[in-house]
C-alpha cells in the first residue's frame, strides 16, 4: 500500500471525520511524521514544521504542489482539526506565540507519534484504542455538537425528531406545535421540509392516497397537514427571506395538486411582523397569514371564506 493510503488508514482510524480523509491531510501527516515514499512508519519523528515547511515537504518528496494562497486551507481545513483531535500540538517551543503569528509551527503529539510507530504491527490498534480512550473521536464530537445546535420537533404523536439548525426550521416547528393545535386541531403532520436533509416528514401512504406526488419533494410546501375528518389539506410555507404563497406559487401548487380530492388552504407562515410587511403585497388572495409572535391570531387576504378550501379554479 502506498505511503499516501497508509496516511489516510490511519486518519480513518482515529476518527477524523470526512471533511479530513483526503489527499491534503495523508500528506499533511506524512510530511509532520517525516516519512518519505519508501519510508517506515516505525521512524516516524516530530519535526517542528510551520505551513510553509509541509507544503515544501509535500512538493519535495511527494512531487505535490499547493498553491501559495493554499496555506490557508491547509491549516484551516487540516491543521486546525489535528490541533482538536490532539494529533499535533501548536508552537510547543513558545505555546505564548500569538496565533496570527507567521512563525506559528506544529509537531506531532507523543500520543498519536506512538501509533503511527505501531502502524503495520499487532499493536496498532491497541494503541489507536488507547488515543481514542483518552481523546475521543472528532467525528462523533463534531456529531454531538450538530446534534447540540439541532432545532427540536415534536410532533402531535409525540415523537420527536431534529431538524438543521436555522430561523427556517424554528418557524417551521412554530407551525406545527403552534399553528397546528390552534387552527388544526386534530390534522396529521404529513410532510415537513428541511433545509439541510431536504425532508424530515414525508408520510407516504398518506400522500399517495391524496394524489399528491411525492416524487417532488423540491415542490412541495414546506409543511403539510392533513386534517381526515374534514378532508382538509393546510399547505402551509414558512418564509424567512422568501416564497410566500403569491399567485405563481398558488398556481404551481394547484396544478401540481389537480388530482388530489382533498380542500386545500393555503397558509404563509412568518416568525414576526417585520418579515410579513416585507412581502404583503405579493400574497395571494384567498390565503391565510399567520404569524408566529401572534400565535392565537390569523390574517385573511379576502375571499368568501375565512381558513376554509375554495373549489379549485
Amino acid at each position: 500500500m502506498a505511503k499516501r493510503e497508509e496516511a489516510l488508514a490511519i486518519i480513518e482510524a482515529l476518527g477524523l471525520p470526512r471533511g479530513q480523509r483526503n489527499e491534503r491531510s495523508a500528506l499533511t501527516l506524512l510530511a509532520l511524521a517525516n516519512i518519505g515514499p519508501h519510508g517506515r512508519w516505525a521512524d516516524a519523528e516530530q519535526p517542528l514544521l510551520r505551513i510553509w515547511d509541509i507544503r515544501a515537504f509535500m512538493r519535495d518528496v511527494y512531487g505535490k504542489e499547493y498553491a501559495a494562497n493554499s496555506r490557508e486551507t491547509i491549516r484551516r481545513q487540516t491543521i486546525h482539526q489535528f490541533e482538536q483531535a490532539r494529533i499535533v500540538n501548536r508552537n510547543p517551543d513558545e505555546p505564548s506565540r500569538p496565533t496570527n503569528s507567521g512563525k506559528n509551527a506544529y509537531s506531532l503529539t507523543n500520543d498519536v507519534l506512538r501509533v503511527l510507530r505501531a502502524y503495520g504491527t499487532k499493536q496498532f490498534d491497541r494503541e489507536v484504542t488507547f488515543f481514542i480512550e483518552k481523546h475521543g473521536e472528532l467525528q462523533r464530537a463534531y456529531a454531538r455538537r450538530r446534534k447540540l445546535r439541532e432545532v427540536r420537533l415534536r410532533l402531535p404523536d409525540g415523537a420527536e425528531i431534529g431538524l438543521s439548525p436555522g430561523k427556517h426550521n424554528e418557524l417551521q416547528v412554530a407551525v406545527i406545535e403552534q399553528f397546528g393545535p390552534r387552527f388544526a386541531p386534530g390534522a396529521s403532520v404529513v410532510y415537513v421540509g428541511d433545509t439541510a436533509k431536504k425532508y424530515v416528514v414525508c408520510d407516504e401512504s398518506v400522500l399517495k392516497r391524496l394524489k399528491i406526488p411525492i416524487t417532488e419533494h423540491d415542490k412541495l410546501p414546506d409543511v403539510i397537514l392533513y386534517d381526515s375528518g374534514r378532508r382538509w389539506l393546510f399547505l402551509i410555507e414558512a418564509v424567512t427571506s422568501h416564497g410566500p404563497v403569491n399567485p405563481k406559487r398558488h398556481a404551481e401548487i394547484e396544478a401540481m395538486l389537480a388530482k388530489c380530492p382533498a380542500g386545500r388552504i393555503y397558509v404563509t407562515a412568518f416568525l414576526n411582523r417585520s418579515d410579513f410587511r416585507k412581502v404583503a403585497a405579493d400574497i395571494a388572495w384567498e390565503t391565510e397569514v399567520w404569524i408566529s409572535e401572534d400565535p392565537d391570531h390569523m390574517i385573511h387576504f379576502n375571499g368568501p371564506r375565512f381558513l376554509g378550501p375554495y373549489r379549485p379554479r
